[in-house]
């Protein structure tokens, strides 16, 4: 028997909190079938669990493996959604080409920071982790985008950050790209030495800074974004007391 609208929404939820990948894309399919838009999937199942998960952390009940399995759960779903939502008419703000340094392979934050900026209405080209300035240099000819950002959770990696920027400069492109740089131990202050153009503090911002970068402050964005900011505060507060705890 066909699941109804209010149970595919409540699968998603509830298979979203608990991890459970297959059954989120499944359910995501389905919900689509019936008509359910990506936004309705993203802003009142998908983000509502992940809400709630940052609030199981942070009063105990969850620890970092279920953070990361509702984490990748979601994007399972995210993997499906984006496209559609490119094709309903979305805005293209600008092209933005992210990455996590040479040397680092965290991505929970930058993955969060790209699912903010697509909903926004930019055009995110991922490449990863532990990219190679080669491989920047790449993606940007190939591209050619508004801006770049660089992640780093490891300050042993943070110096990438001055060399990637030195590498587009040699190879003529410094002056055509926006460079934006973040991640757990990085601050102001450092992005700046490093020559950056912008900073972001955390997800929840990045979609402000980069609008402003490359001047496109007025232009709307075209989800709620107080409701993706709030699920990225969440886990990006687990993640920093999972490192602070280690």
């Amino acid at each position: 028997m066909p699941k109804s609208r209010e149970e595919i929404m409540q699968g998603l939820y509830d298979n979203t909190l608990w991890g459970k990948a297959p059954p989120v894309v499944e359910l995501t399919k389905e919900g689509l079938e019936l008509g359910l838009t990506p936004t309705e999937i993203l802003f009142q199942a998908l983000i509502p669990a992940l809400e709630d998960v940052g609030r199981r952390f942070e009063i105990g009940e969850f620890f970092v493996p279920e953070m990361l399995i509702a984490a990748r759960a979601m994007q399972g779903s995210m993997n499906i959604l984006k496209p559609l939502m490119v094709e309903t008419g979305l805005p293209t703000v600008g092209k933005f080409v992210m990455m996590t340094v040479k040397g680092d392979m965290h991505d929970i934050g930058k993955n969060l920071c790209n699912i903010m900026l697509e909903a926004a209405g930019f055009k995110v080209i991922d490449l990863g982790v532990n990219v190679a300035p080669a491989t920047l240099i790449k993606a940007v000819q190939d591209n050619e985008p508004d801006l770049v950002g660089f992640s780093a959770f490891l300050t042993t990696t943070m110096p990438m950050f001055k060399i990637n920027i030195q590498t587009l400069h040699d190879a003529g492109w410094r002056d055509k790209v926006k460079v934006m740089v973040g991640g757990a131990p990085v601050t102001p202050e450092y992005a700046e030495k490093s020559g950056a153009d912008g900073y972001a503090k955390d997800a929840s911002q990045i979609v402000r800074v980069a609008k402003k970068l490359i001047g496109k402050e007025d232009v709307e964005t075209a989800a709620p974004s107080s409701e993706l900011a709030a699920a990225a505060k969440a886990i990006e507060n687990m993640m920093k007391k999972a490192d602070e705890e280690h």
